[in-house]
């Protein structure tokens, strides 16, 4: 049988620093037929001749204006592979990852998303993530992070989504549910693109032998005011266009309870918010979220025309979604406790 063609996509902006490490462990995967390709946006740091100079056989895809992750779109549609790999540019990935993800991902047509494991960069035995969980008002976080590696996630198994830090995704369920939301430029439109896919009825795995190593929050502050603002905003587009209607009426709910839990840490100086108001203000942070909520709303005509579009091709019944947060539960402490 004829190896699938793998196209993996790396994103960058103003990440030189990251490329070489980076491109040389891709240069030295053990697996072919491989391409890589190189989405770059509209970086002023000399990315660009770096790469040409450096790394001949990596294609360039110049992007004119920064428009954040969603550029990876201009990569997926560049591409020519079977399965395509979203990799950030603050990653090395071992030698042997595409070669065991691919022979994880083909043994089962139905399988649409392989989520690798990812490591911390610097401390291999602590998780950065291995796949993604949804609280039930659309937020997400990073399945294992901050864990210990002690081979408890070894076990190929079926996932909600990947992340969009190193994720696998077939390019005949791209084809079928679009690609990465450009409404969202950075943050959830991984959640976003996984979910749209698992409603399709593609199914997602976990690929353990699989390893990356990633510097977390290479590309923004991990207490960025504007990944604040991008996350609050887009997990709410997130849930309007994906959600099922029982789900959407629940909504504020959780949010108002998530909203207590991080006011209590907030009170206590835990989690990420006693370090963002550590660093910024209580009344930055009450800014953040009232212009997220503004800019959510403004665009809600267009992501009702979206989610028309999105909950008419569902393959999969609002029971099987509630399962599926049943069995991946993630609670409120848990989004506020951790980065």
């Amino acid at each position: 049988m004829t190896s699938p063609l793998v196209s993996i996509i790396v994103l960058n902006f103003n990440g030189k620093h990251f490329l070489d490490e980076n491109l040389s462990s891709l240069m030295n995967q053990t697996y072919t037929p491989l391409e890589v390709i190189l989405v770059d946006n509209a970086s002023e740091d000399g990315s660009i001749e770096y790469v040409q100079e450096h790394f001949p056989k990596v294609r360039i895809v110049v992007n004119g204006k920064n428009t954040g992750f969603p550029a990876n779109n201009l990569g997926i549609q560049a591409s020519t592979g079977d399965y395509i790999m979203l990799l950030n540019n603050d990653t090395v990935v071992d030698s042997h990852m595409v070669e065991e993800s691919v022979k994880e991902l083909v043994k089962d047509n139905q399988i649409g998303m392989g989520a690798v494991k990812i490591l911390s960069m610097g401390q291999a035995n602590i998780l950065d993530s291995i796949g993604i969980n949804i609280y039930p008002d659309g937020m997400s976080r990073q399945r294992g992070r901050l864990e210990e590696d002690i081979g408890q996630y070894d076990r190929v198994e079926e996932l909600l989504i990947p992340s969009g830090c190193a994720a696998f995704y077939k390019k005949e369920m791209l084809n079928e549910v679009g690609l990465l939301d450009e409404d969202f430029f950075a943050y959830c439109e991984d959640t976003d693109l996984g979910f749209r896919g698992r409603l399709a009825g593609w199914k997602t795995i976990s690929i353990p032998s699989a390893r990356v190593y990633h510097h977390y929050s290479g590309s923004f502050n991990k207490v960025s005011p504007f990944k604040a603002f991008l996350v609050e905003r887009n997990h709410l587009w997130f849930a309007i266009k994906c959600f099922p209607p029982t789900m959407l009426l629940a909504l504020p709910f959780y949010t108002f309870y998530r909203f207590a839990v991080q006011i209590y840490a907030l009170l206590t100086g835990q989690g990420m918010g006693g370090k963002f108001v550590e660093e910024q203000s209580s009344l930055a942070l009450i800014a953040i979220l009232v212009r997220a909520y503004c800019s959510a709303f403004a665009k809600l005509p267009t992501m009702l025309k979206k989610r028309k579009t999105i909950q008419r091709s569902r393959k999969v019944t609002t029971r099987e979604i509630k399962a599926w947060f049943k069995k991946y539960r993630i609670t409120a402490k848990d989004l506020t406790m951790t980065g």
